[in-house]
């Protein structure tokens, strides 16, 4: 059997698979999360490990057989600080803190600017990256700052939980903003301008691997202690984005993976990294052996279900809301920036209701307005990956993919087919492809990640929604009303 698990913002999951790639068991365990005022959102790793233990102890249940290799899926950007004991010094600051955003950008001036550091490094920071973190922790948290002896993301701390060895792996170490994300290796000039040229935060960098190598054994108390046999294998693992894609079949050039998850994420497979593309698009590694540019926004399911909640309904009206009304909402636009905004980068904004009048002030207009923005935003950033191609598939995962009347908007929105995997955890999927791929090629059978995406991954048939060609100017007038209003709003 095989085993992969997503550690996520809310909790985390645990998927056993056959080695046909068949669900055996799943579990599940929530975490708490750390809010300030300041924009501080923050775990204690801790609180991983122990949903970590839960969630694979529900997925094993009372089955059978060895668990021969495993792969670990984890939130990007997290910043876990370890001292020269390997302890944690502090609460990690997760990718939705936007209490770094004056950090980031005096980072980027000491740096020569954005195009400098496009030019640099291939990749601008952007408020949530690690790398603004650790210049925070140096000018709020100097004595923290001064026992950084390890640096790790979260599913690196769950790796070394795991086996008790350190490592980094490419696609989620693209997300730190100290990794040249060309030549991927580190970049060192970043951590330079950050500790005044110390080497400490060099010295703190642990090894990178690529994404068909293995890790490691379990460590015989933690196998114990999860309830699997001895010999267990470890994969490199990776970020939660890049795991979405292989467990979306996102391994090779043309297939787009849209998740409507907390926050938003769009991305697609390619050969060579982007190379001059527009800063909002994000030009990481995929953990999968190419790139997977992609772009991020921070305000999707989490929004809708607040104004679900302020309405006092529940997500069922999500469909009623829809059908009852036209594109466009009568003229309503939602600007859904309720937690800042990454894409566009603006950490400190807030979200705007604009074009009301007395027959679109209505619950269901409201809805479908919010809706609209948080679609319109990320397919915005979908037309900067795919640079004026037009899409002809995408698969669609996360909480939002479940609505039938949202799926049909973005089909319609886009002209392309929309269909939604088989298995809802891709996150899960993709780090148990991994582990399997990693673990074949150690065998000596190598089985390519093409070859088992092709075999595992599936769509579910009944929830593919074809476009309607008549709406489409209609959605193009709406995001352009859409577009309109963020301009006038913030120039952007």
């Amino acid at each position: 059997m095989f085993l992969g698990i997503d550690c996520g913002t809310q909790g985390t999951k645990a998927l056993l698979l056959s080695d046909q790639g068949s669900p055996i068991g799943r579990g599940y365990a929530a975490h708490n999360l750390i809010e300030r005022a300041s924009g501080a959102r923050e775990q204690e790793p801790q609180w991983w490990v122990d949903a970590l233990i839960t969630s694979v102890k529900q997925a094993l249940g009372t089955a059978n057989g060895p668990v021969l290799a495993l792969g670990v899926s984890g939130q990007q950007h997290g910043l876990v600080v370890l001292d020269e004991h390997n302890k944690v010094i502090r609460p990690a600051k997760l990718w939705n803190d936007t209490e770094t955003a004056a950090e980031n950008e005096e980072l980027i001036a000491m740096l020569g600017g954005r195009a400098a550091c496009a030019e640099r490094f291939g990749i601008v920071s952007r408020t949530g990256y690690t790398a603004s973190k650790l210049l925070w922790l140096r000018r709020h948290e100097p004595s923290s700052f001064a026992r950084i002896r390890h640096i790790l993301l979260p599913h690196e701390y769950l790796n070394f939980w795991l086996t008790g060895r350190m490592a980094a792996e490419f696609g989620d170490a693209s997300g730190t903003a100290f990794f040249d994300v060309r030549s991927r290796t580190w970049a060192l000039d970043v951590l330079a301008a950050i500790d005044g040229g110390s080497g400490q935060l060099a010295a703190a960098l642990p090894p990178l691997f690529g994404p068909d190598e293995l890790l490691g054994l379990v460590l015989p108390e933690v196998a114990q202690e999860l309830g699997i046999a001895p010999g267990c294998q470890v994969s490199t693992g990776g970020g939660d984005n890049m795991m979405g894609a292989i467990g979306t079949g996102n391994v090779q050039a043309g297939v787009v993976t849209l998740s409507l998850g907390t926050s938003s994420t769009v991305y697609s497979y390619q050969t060579e990294p982007l190379i001059n593309g527009r800063e909002e698009v994000a030009p990481f590694c995929s953990s999968s052996g190419g790139w997977l540019p992609l772009v991020c926004t921070m305000n999707a399911t989490n929004v809708v279900t607040q104004t679900l909640k302020v309405l006092g309904k529940d997500v069922r009206e999500i469909e009623a809301s829809l059908a009852a009304t036209e594109p466009g909402a009568d003229g309503l636009v939602f600007i859904p920036f309720l937690n800042g905004e990454r894409t566009p980068d603006l950490p400190s904004a807030r979200g705007t209701i604009a074009g009301l009048s007395s027959t679109n002030f209505t619950p269901h207009h409201l809805v479908r307005a919010v809706i609209e923005g948080v679609s319109f935003g990320v397919l915005d950033g979908l037309d900067l990956i795919l640079q004026g191609a037009q899409p002809d598939r995408i698969l669609v995962i996360g909480g939002g993919s479940r609505s039938i009347a949202w799926r049909q908007m973005l089909a319609d929105i886009t002209g392309a087919t929309v269909q939604v995997p088989r298995e809802e955890e891709a996150g899960c999927l993709g780090a148990a492809i991994q582990a399997f791929h990693a673990w074949s090629l150690a065998q000596g059978h190598p089985v390519s990640m093409t070859e088992i995406t092709d075999r595992w991954v599936e769509v579910e048939q009944s929830s593919t929604t074809a476009p309607r060609a008549e709406l489409r100017p209609l959605y193009s007038e709406a995001r352009a009303t859409y577009r309109s209003e963020l301009k006038r709003l913030y120039g952007v």
